[in-house]
Parts: structure tokens; C-alpha cells; sequence
């Protein structure tokens, strides 16, 4: 299996806050690329680009060699790919799957039984690194599936992330983005309460990053969200909705595994509470604003002093 800028064509459907710059990369890369969103006015960019428009995943499938999908929710993936009008029914043997949704480990396990019932390659690749990561081509890509289909989509990988890595077979991509979605979980609880502290014992927000984000504390959370939460800034990079997805289906899996883990359990509850406030569709940073109303804090009105 050979991937080529210039002879493999791409089909990619999903161009939300992180698939629009995905695909842009693969277009800018050299690919000829067919696209299908829900909404078609989000993909106009990528139209305007070059991409070509198709009127659905099937004929997405058709028209392209590799498909890319990334899309909201697990019951999303499997309409979109297993649909009757999804990715498998407009496949040919040979053709790649590639599903980049966060999505259940046991989902890609069918996903890619179903491929291979076609003679199709089916590989889970959900990423990590935000709409930061995605617009400067950053990701961390972590992959399950077939180790010489992996390869071969090498220049997919370069495209659009830094890091790629190979987890295992079908499902192990998923299995480690649930441990990224762990850790930067319980870190955001971490991030939010320092500043919380921070504000409250009357130190100047920037001045106190400038000194903890270089140290031991330091993480892509605390530099790239913290200094969003400083600025009010809580417009999504990644959704609260969709990382509360993530978080239920992580608690799912420990709990299939005898796992206890409270510290999700208490980051699932409180991203819940920032729901119900209205905040689905604010960014996981948004989590300041809960904990911050637990202390009776009007965050949106704090400036460093």
C-alpha cells in the first residue's frame, strides 16, 4: 500500500473547531480531497481551498481511497461509517477508514471487523492538543489498527501532527486517548484551583504563570488554558460537551477493568455542574467557572491586580 500526495485521493468528513484545520493541512499537503459536513457552510474554507463537496459519507467513500472521520459523538461514528448511507457502504476493498473521533475502544473493535468483511482497513486515530494543536499542525496522534496501514499513512500523520504513535490492534487508540483524557482531567481541577488561590491571595495572575507554568506545576494545560481563564477567554478549543462524552465513556471502561478512579469520578461531576449551568458548548477551561462559584467568585469579572 502506497499513500501519495499526488495520486491517493482523501476523503474527510467533519470540519468542526479541529477537522476543518486537519483537512486544510492534507489539502495544503497535496491531496486531492472530497469533504461532507452536516452543515455545509462550515466547510465552505476548505471549498474555497480546493476540497470538493460530497452530499454524503457514502459518496465520500466513493470518491476518495483513505477516509478521515472525525465527528462528535460515539452514536455519530457509528451512523456516519456503519450507516446505510455511511463510509462502509461506499467503500472498496482496500480503501482505509480512518475514524479520529474520541470515541469507544469496543466501537473501532466492530468498525474494523465490519471493514474487513470488505476487504476494507479500518484504524482508530483520535488526537490530543486541542484547536491550538490542529490549526499548527501539533497533534498527538494515537493509533490502533494494522501496523503496515499505519505506516503507510505516514505522510497522513505528518500532515497534521507531531507525534504519532502506534497503541496495538483495533481499539487501542481509543484505550489511550482515555488515558489522556485522564490526565488532563484531574490536571484541569489542578490548573482552576491555582488560579482560584492565586487571585484570592492577591497575586498578579500573569506574574504567578510567568513563574509556575516553567517549573515542576508546568503543562500544556496550565500555558495554553491557564492564560484563557486569565484573559475570560472560555470559547472553545474542545468542547465541555464533548469531553463530558469522553470522561463517561473513560469511567465506563475503569469500571469494566474493577478500576477506581475518583479523581474522574470528581471531574466528571464537576464538568456536569458546568452543563447545567449552560456551558456545553463553552471550552473545557470553562471549569473556572464552577469552581470559582463554589467560592462565590464572579470570575468573569476578575483582572489580575
Amino acid at each position: 500500500m502506497m499513500i501519495r500526495t499526488d495520486t491517493t485521493r482523501v476523503g474527510w468528513i467533519g470540519t468542526g473547531v479541529m477537522g476543518a484545520s486537519m483537512c486544510g493541512h492534507l489539502l495544503r499537503a497535496g491531496f486531492q480531497t472530497v469533504v461532507f459536513n452536516r452543515t455545509r457552510s462550515k466547510a465552505e474554507p476548505l471549498l474555497v481551498a480546493g476540497a470538493q463537496w460530497a452530499q454524503s459519507p457514502r459518496a465520500v467513500a466513493e470518491s476518495a481511497d483513505v477516509i478521515f472521520t472525525i465527528v462528535g459523538y460515539p452514536a455519530d461514528v457509528r451512523q456516519v461509517i456503519l450507516g446505510e448511507d455511511g463510509v462502509l457502504a461506499g467503500c472498496r476493498p482496500c480503501n482505509v477508514v480512518v475514524d479520529m473521533t474520541t470515541s469507544e475502544p469496543a466501537l473501532a473493535v466492530e468498525i474494523a471487523q465490519e471493514a474487513a468483511a470488505r476487504g476494507v482497513h479500518a484504524i482508530d486515530a483520535p488526537v490530543s492538543g486541542g484547536d491550538i494543536g490542529a490549526r499548527e499542525a501539533q497533534l498527538s496522534i494515537m493509533i490502533g489498527g494494522d501496523a503496515e496501514v499505519i505506516e503507510a499513512l505516514g505522510p497522513c500523520w505528518a500532515a497534521m501532527g507531531k507525534t504519532f504513535v502506534r497503541q496495538g490492534g483495533p481499539g487501542t487508540g481509543q484505550h489511550a486517548k482515555m488515558v489522556n483524557q485522564i490526565l488532563i482531567a484531574t490536571n484541569m481541577i489542578g490548573v482552576c484551583e491555582g488560579l482560584l488561590y492565586a487571585y484570592k491571595a492577591g497575586l498578579n495572575l500573569d506574574t504567578v504563570m510567568r513563574s509556575v507554568a516553567g517549573g515542576a506545576a508546568g503543562s500544556w494545560s496550565l500555558s495554553n488554558l491557564g492564560t484563557r481563564i486569565i484573559a475570560n477567554d472560555f470559547e472553545p478549543g474542545f468542547f465541555v460537551e464533548h469531553f463530558i462524552k469522553d470522561l463517561g465513556i473513560a469511567l465506563s471502561e475503569a469500571k469494566q477493568m474493577g478500576l477506581c478512579l475518583p479523581g474522574l469520578a470528581l471531574a466528571h461531576q464537576l464538568y456536569l455542574s458546568l452543563l447545567a449551568h449552560g456551558n456545553g458548548r463553552a471550552g473545557t477551561q470553562a471549569l473556572q467557572l464552577a469552581l470559582a462559584s463554589i467560592s462565590n467568585v464572579d470570575w468573569q469579572r476578575v483582572s489580575s491586580p
